[in-house]
């Protein structure tokens, strides 16, 4: 029997940004894939790309942290660590983050918790390696607000996976198990987002019914803030 990719979409997650540093820089993206495995003492694992910056960071320092996305925080928080590379862009420059007592950036604004992590295992899986990490430091931030999950943000935000996450699924094949595009939505390019004329953008002011060409031309991604023009 055939391996049904969309099966995957019934696993929950969150959505963090995982960062770390070393003397030299900061780095960070993006996760989803974060999971508590043991409570004493209190130790998360968390998958991460070996194609991403943040994991040669992470391996060079040994120390991590994990911020908590709240649903109703900042999308840009997602635009930049999710959509940028630390190689290129300081993802921290025009965010609010805090230095933790292991020397890790912890961004501390539109998120409910954080963690401060020491690396105590290494698991190497093919295209990710899976980090057993101690927690040291937690606290919470914001406890009147739900978390951003992956299933939100997927079927609310109509966001999609990065291609360094573990949970990507290549358009083509989801297109073969019943995942094709909405008819008559305009992807971006960047993000894989769809925007659905019948649905409209009414966070950001655009009424269900409005096609995608009468769109103001300022209008930008809700995910990753690309503008009209990287549309298809």
């Amino acid at each position: 029997m055939p391996i049904a990719k969309k099966a995957l979409f019934k696993i929950s997650y969150g959505l963090y940004v995982v960062s770390s540093a070393t003397p030299e820089e900061n780095s960070g993206f993006i996760g989803n894939t974060v999971v508590q495995v043991t409570s004493k003492p209190p130790r998360v694992a968390i998958g991460v790309s070996r194609d991403n910056h943040t994991h040669g960071v992470i391996v060079d320092s040994g120390k991590l942290a994990v911020s908590v996305l709240s649903r109703g925080g900042n999308p840009a928080l997602i635009q930049t660590f999710g959509y940028k590379t630390s190689r290129e862009t300081d993802k921290f420059a025009d965010v609010s983050w805090c230095r933790g007592e292991n020397g890790v950036p912890v961004v501390d604004e539109g998120v409910l918790a954080f963690f401060e992590c020491s690396v105590s295992r290494r698991i190497e899986l093919d295209t990710h390696d899976l980090f057993i990490c101690e927690i040291t430091v937690s606290e919470i931030l914001n406890d009147r607000e739900s978390p951003l999950t992956y299933e939100y943000y997927r079927e609310v935000l109509k966001g999609k996976a990065p291609k360094n996450a573990p949970t990507f699924i290549d358009e083509s094949q989801t297109s073969l198990e019943g995942g094709a595009v909405s008819s008559g939505a305009s992807v971006c390019s960047v993000c894989r987002y769809e925007y659905d004329p019948e649905k409209g953008d009414p966070e950001h002011g655009i009424a269900p019914g409005t096609s995608f060409d009468d769109l103001p031309n300022d209008w930008t991604c809700p995910i990753c803030s690309s503008p009209k023009e990287v549309f298809a």
